[in-house]
């Protein structure tokens, strides 16, 4: 079987390390890919976005399965585009795809079908938005651009002062461009935080193992919300009756509320969740895995991923029993100095092996490119370190002890993964 990925992260880089496992897949093209992702499959030079030429390739080279994995092409219809010309495609439809691509969209999803969610309004203009966070005068408080913004368009204002200039930076300034046009202003919720990965093929919704994200960029849940830092899995907090409780007042009523909207959802919901006194919320939906998240939650997938897929695009996924192996992962993410505000790119690396690996680990490219035997740093994440192990002490420590092997000037880590509530 020949498979298509398109993307080019450490999210894309671990789907593929897991695809490669299965005896189905005779050859893996990935596009646009990156440095390290070359190393694991053949690098196809079309963006992200041209779908034109995307099924095109895809028609040229008798690819039987492609993996749409990042938000922006799933939102633009990547997935109609291959399914308008019978090549079978792993992700959700545009239609579908709305729940990550509009918060306005899934929040009033939420709100629709009584799925617990934190108390908001939407607001298209910002001095109506300004005079309703002086009036609540309540803090912190979350002010999320409406549209896809790299998992940066979340902002937890800490005082009146800073939600008013987090209202004009996404809204007048257009710090997030046209994601900005409309916005969410919701209530800042407390508890801890899991991510739970779901395959659904609009019926059935299998649940993944689930996962803690470091959003944060500094030590201390410090800094700046980045794209993540590390994750563990499985998550501490998230016991079998939390997943329980989950699995009826959200996973199971998400999965209908769509379907009675006429959007159902074929593909992996992620489902961004906060442990609150009263229960779990949501926080967020993602219409794909979740980057860091899937760089912990596949390596401890047993079953075939080819095989869930499969059982995903026929609708037949209440057949298919998942396994997933016991034990722990860890994730730290080595970033570039500066990120995630400005970083340099192009700086040679060090410690890894020809195909970008290190003993004791397993390293995820995200940001990297590879040119005459040498790696060198191509974004402002960089690399995914994980590690698995018995228990998650010991999946950290062979996580950091690799970390400790590979170097490159101005990198930054975090210290505290999996130490923070």
């Amino acid at each position: 079987m020949k498979i298509l990925m398109i993307g080019s992260g450490g999210r894309e880089h671990a789907l593929i390390k897991k695809l490669l496992e299965s005896p189905k897949c005779t050859k893996l093209y990935c596009a646009p890919g990156n440095g390290g992702i070359s190393r694991d499959a053949e690098i196809v030079n079309i963006g992200v976005m041209d779908k034109e030429n995307m099924v095109s390739f895809a028609k040229e080279n008798g690819i039987d399965l492609v993996f749409v994995a990042p938000d922006d092409p799933l939102a633009a219809g990547m997935v109609d585009a291959f399914q308008a010309e019978g090549i079978r495609a792993f992700g959700p439809n545009a239609s579908a795809a709305i729940i990550e691509a509009s918060k306005v969209f899934s929040k009033n999803l939420m709100k629709k079908y009584g799925i617990p969610t934190a108390k908001y309004e939407v607001f298209d203009d910002p001095e109506k938005a300004i005079a309703y966070v002086k009036a609540e005068n309540t803090v912190p408080v979350v002010v999320k651009a409406d549209g896809l913004a790299l998992g940066k368009g979340v902002i937890i204002a800490q005082t009146i002062d800073d939600a008013v200039s987090a209202i004009k930076s996404i809204m007048e300034d257009k710090q997030f461009g046209d994601s900005g046009n409309n916005i969410v202003i919701e209530e800042f919720l407390t508890g801890p935080e899991v991510s739970v990965l779901a395959f659904t093929d609009g019926k059935c919704v299998k649940p993944m193992v689930s996962s803690k994200d470091h959003k944060r960029a500094y030590d201390n849940d410090e800094g700046l919300n980045t794209g993540g830092m590390g994750t563990v899995s499985p998550n501490p907090y998230y016991t079998d009756a939390l997943a329980e409780e989950c699995m009826e007042t959200i996973f199971k009523p998400t999965i209908e509320a769509m379907n009675k909207e006429g959007r159902p959802f074929k593909g992996c919901l992620y489902f961004g969740l906060m442990m609150t006194p009263n229960g779990p919320k949501v926080i967020e939906y993602n219409a794909r895995f979740g980057d860091p998240e899937a760089q912990v939650v596949l390596p401890r997938l047993k079953t075939d991923l080819v095989d869930i897929c499969e059982a995903v695009i026929d609708e037949k996924l209440s057949d298919l029993d998942i396994e997933w192996y016991d034990g722990a992962a860890a994730c730290v993410v080595m970033a570039s100095g500066g990120y995630p505000v400005s970083y340099k790119k192009g700086i040679e690396m060090f410690g890894m092996d020809d195909n970008g690996q290190v003993d004791g680990a397993i390293v995820y490219h995200a940001g990297t490119k590879y040119e005459n035997g040498k790696f060198y740093t191509n974004g402002g994440r960089v690399l995914g370190v994980t590690a698995t192990a018995a228990t998650l002490d010991e999946a950290l420590e062979k996580a950091y002890a690799a970390v400790d092997k590979i170097s490159f000037e101005g990198m930054h880590f975090r210290h505290d993964i999996g130490r923070t509530k």
